[in-house]
């Protein structure tokens, strides 16, 4: 039993999980907490908004261009850890700028750069794993751990630290993920003897696919002004930087639990049921953090809904994409959902939610993310199919 579990930690399993443990670690620290640090330097909240934005933006584009040159060369692992490499190197120019344009700028080199690692990544362990979402959620959910442990860590911190201590603690995750990338194996798909289709565009036409794209592109609008003003929001209803951190991680928590009981979830519902039932349970979640920031009871609930915000939502969503691309699109495939959901989704709607916060204010800018994520359900129920 005891050689068994030591040889996992030599599997290529465990250096897939140790992947996504520190690049969900940056993830963590740095989405949860980084808003702070901008509204310390005195950024408006139309500012953050469109800073923390900028990651939407350059992912607009960026992951297909990057997933277009690793087809091209083969050679995902090899960009993978050349553009984390520039990633960390960019970011360390924060600690000597402050201004608000400096900053803009810093951050689309950085982005443009770090874009590439997750998508390439997940189609690498895609690939590995043949397409099996229970599999794939074992794997994964050590990214859910690494961003829980790190989002601990640095809250806590950081009630006894200065904010500037974040830029270090970002840049000790990035290095970390930088470092764990040199162990990933590269994953090269079987040549098929089967006639292949040799344009992506017939796929992208397809109604199921356009219906996928907008579904996930609805999904993230919503999920930005989480991301952009669920840390600001909770401190200033009272909740401590711990406290926020341990909403953060009791939702990343849940995350996980799902991960590990997805396996029996398959057995029993279709990808497109579990997919259109994170959209239901999001809309809830959003309500609740509108409209009773206060209660930490009631935010721990609406924070533990994140399994299906994004646990079995995402997970059905990677089984779909593996079902919808051929292998030879598989990267692409990959790109073209960042681009459409984390790209133009995340940046629509984190630019949204920065203008609702200050014309509206939260609760009804949580509502109408609310909205916007009931819109997502209703496409997801009319158009999102798998082929027989």
């Amino acid at each position: 039993m005891k050689t068994a579990g030591l040889s996992w930690f030599a599997s290529t399993e465990f250096r897939l999980a140790n992947f996504y443990f520190w690049y969900f670690a940056f993830v963590g620290v740095f989405g949860t907490y980084f808003a702070l640090y901008l509204q310390s330097l005195g950024f408006s909240a139309a500012e953050i908004a469109v800073l923390m934005s900028l990651q939407q933006f350059v992912r607009i584009v960026t992951p297909f261009f990057w997933g277009w040159l690793a087809d091209r060369l083969h050679r995902r692992t090899a960009i993978i850890r050349i553009t984390l490499l520039f990633a960390g190197l960019v970011f360390a120019l924060l600690f000597a700028v402050h201004g608000y344009g400096a900053m803009f700028w810093i951050f689309v080199a950085m982005f443009t750069f770090w874009s590439a690692a997750l998508p390439l990544f997940e189609a690498n362990v895609i690939a590995s794993v043949e397409g099996d979402s229970g599999r794939y959620a074992r794997i994964r959910l050590w990214g859910s751990v690494g961003f829980i442990v790190a989002v601990m860590f640095a809250g806590t911190a950081l009630d006894y630290l200065a904010l500037r201590a974040l830029l270090w603690m970002v840049l000790a995750m990035l290095a970390m993920a930088l470092a764990s990338s040199m162990a990933i194996p590269e994953h090269r798909p079987a040549v098929s003897t089967s006639p292949l289709p040799q344009s992506i565009w017939p796929i992208l036409r397809r109604p199921e696919v356009i219906g996928l794209f907008v579904a996930c592109f609805l999904m993230m609008a919503s999920q930005a002004a989480i991301f952009v003003f669920y840390s600001i929001y909770m401190v200033e209803s009272g909740h401590s930087k711990s406290a926020v951190g341990s909403l953060w991680s009791a939702g990343v928590m849940a995350e996980v639990v799902i991960f590990l009981t997805l396996p029996r979830l398959n057995a029993r519902f279709a990808p497109q049921t579990l997919f259109s039932f994170s959209y239901a349970v999001t809309a809830i979640r959003y309500l609740l953090i509108g409209w009773i920031p206060g209660s930490f009871a009631l935010q721990l609930l609406a924070q533990t809904l994140h399994a299906f915000t994004f646990g079995t939502w995402h997970a059905a969503a990677m089984g779909m994409l593996h079902r919808l691309f051929p292998a030879q699109f598989g990267t692409r495939g990959q790109a073209m959902y960042t681009s459409f959901s984390f790209g133009i989704g995340g940046a629509a709607g984190g630019v949204a939610a920065g203008l609702a916060w200050d014309a509206i204010g939260p609760a009804w800018m949580f509502t109408m993310m609310s909205a916007v994520v009931i819109l997502g359900w209703a496409i997801a129920l009319r158009y999102v199919k798998l082929p027989d």
